[in-house]
């Protein structure tokens, strides 16, 4: 019989590296649909307080940032430009994902992208010991400490929902 390899992803390879530690939890999703951050949080037993799901926008001055919120929330736009220093911020469109952070829709980890954008995350992500993001594909999250997030993606915390 053959053994199941334990899955690695780039997200995890950067934190290892970094000595930030974190818990992986794997799960099996069907397909990625409407709040699909919500299903995960129910997969994997996680509270959808504490389970971040990251986006990916454009701002007209500084390009392509990130922003990991709640499952439970949505992002407001104005918010984030304001904190990002944009006049304007526009989500960018699925099929732009993989060539910008070389993940797909459904696991987009704010850790190990193409490119280190600035990213924001919702300023409550600061009242947990530990938050869930992805872990680089679809079935793997990462468990971590607010503080590890900021240590591997130098990001700042901000008001960023509605």
């Amino acid at each position: 019989m053959a053994k199941n390899k334990a899955v690695v992803t780039n997200a995890m390879r950067l934190l290892k590296a970094s000595k930030i530690e974190f818990k992986t939890i794997e799960y099996t999703a069907d397909e990625v649909g409407d709040a699909f951050g919500e299903k995960i949080a129910e997969l994997t037993g996680i509270s959808p307080d504490i389970s971040f799901k990251t986006l990916v926008a454009k701002g007209d001055k500084t390009g392509v940032i990130v922003a990991c919120i709640p499952v439970k929330c949505e992002v407001d736009l104005k918010k984030l430009a304001k904190v990002s220093g944009n006049k304007k911020v526009e989500m960018i469109h699925v099929k732009d994902l993989l060539s910008l952070t070389g993940y797909i829709r459904g696991g987009v980890s704010p850790i190990g992208m193409k490119k280190q954008y600035m990213t924001y995350v919702g300023n409550t992500a600061e009242n947990y010991e530990e938050i869930a993001v992805s872990g680089g594909q679809c079935g793997v999250t990462l468990l971590m400490s607010p503080d590890g997030l900021k240590k591997a993606t130098n990001c700042i915390f901000a008001d960023i929902t509605v």
